[in-house]
């Protein structure tokens, strides 16, 4: 479980640096809080942070209920893809936001694979194939 705790690990401090992203746009852009908008790249920042945050709170259960059932190393490089996804799409949402899809999908799919993954280890416990 060591490489899944590290995934999650990871996973979580790209969040907390993207908190922190969104702190210095604050202060680069003048937006003061509590606004959530006022100049347009600030904004994008803060898309991205919030967009992570939506994604965060399916993918780290997606993660523990995967490794249950499968090798916890594979489910760990499919979880991997998470942050390498959500690093492309700051990038590119950032520069651009219609170029934000491979980020995007790079997020989406391995959450959808292991959970996926995880509903059919959870039927073959409960039907024993």
């Amino acid at each position: 479980m060591a490489w899944i705790h590290l995934v999650a690990g990871l996973a979580l401090l790209e969040y907390i640096f993207f908190i922190y992203l969104v702190g210095k746009a604050r202060g680069t852009f003048g937006v003061k809080a509590p606004a959530t908008t006022g100049h347009e790249i600030f904004e994008r920042y803060f898309r991205v942070q919030m967009n992570t945050l939506e994604l965060i709170v399916v993918f780290l259960p997606a993660l523990a209920l995967a490794a249950q059932y499968w090798d916890p190393r594979w489910v760990a490089a499919i979880g991997a893809l998470f942050p390498i996804g959500r690093a492309i799409y700051l990038r590119s949402y950032v520069a651009d936001p219609a170029s934000r899809s491979l980020g995007y999908t790079l997020s989406v799919v391995p959450i959808a694979v292991m959970l996926i993954g995880a509903g059919v280890g959870v039927l073959r416990a409960l039907i024993g194939f």
